[in-house]
């Protein structure tokens, strides 16, 4: 897995969205994504995944406080809005794996409270998961697997906890 993918999650309320906003980390580390950008503070969150990075491994990166704007006018790659009003995952999927392909950069642009709606107009791609009120978390889990193809499940993320897969049971190796 070597594709330049970063994951923004816009409009963080931390009385309201932690527990969202830090599973949209988990799932950016754990489906192939190199980095999170918040556009809050919220230094709870930038612990609570960067413990994790440590424990399981990864090269996982989160950085809190980044101006969504400042960061998109200085994007150099394909900006990827997930909102349910954008076309189907399934008719652009391809076209977003051509720039990961090409090595350039994907910014996918998560958001928690209502977007701002200039988005719709600097995204590259708006893209629905399903044009269906969903969970913004399942939605990026999908959409990262079908550029992935499903080649992040096979991901060793080397870290000090491996979870072992059992048919029951829980089974965990620490090094």
């Amino acid at each position: 897995m070597n594709f330049n993918i970063s994951v923004m999650r816009i409009g963080h309320r931390p009385e309201r969205d932690q527990r969202i906003t830090t599973h949209i980390g988990l799932v950016a580390r754990a489906f192939g994504a190199e980095k999170m950008l918040l556009d809050s503070g919220d230094i709870d969150i930038k612990r609570s995944i960067e413990d994790v990075t440590e424990r399981f491994g990864g090269n996982f990166s989160i950085e809190i406080d980044v101006d969504w704007r400042d960061l998109i006018n200085e994007w150099e790659g394909e900006v990827v809005h997930l909102t349910m009003y954008g076309e189907r995952v399934q008719d652009i999927e391809e076209k977003i794996r051509t720039h990961c392909r090409k090595n350039e950069g994907i910014l996918i642009v998560v958001g928690a409270r209502k977007v701002p709606g200039d988005m719709y107009e600097i995204a590259d791609y708006n893209v629905a998961v399903t044009n269906q009120p969903h969970s913004e978390v399942a939605a990026l889990a999908i959409l990262l697997d079908r550029i992935y193809q499903g080649e992040e499940l096979e991901y060793d993320f080397e870290g000090n906890i491996k979870v072992i897969p059992s048919k029951s049971g829980k089974k965990v190796k620490e090094f």
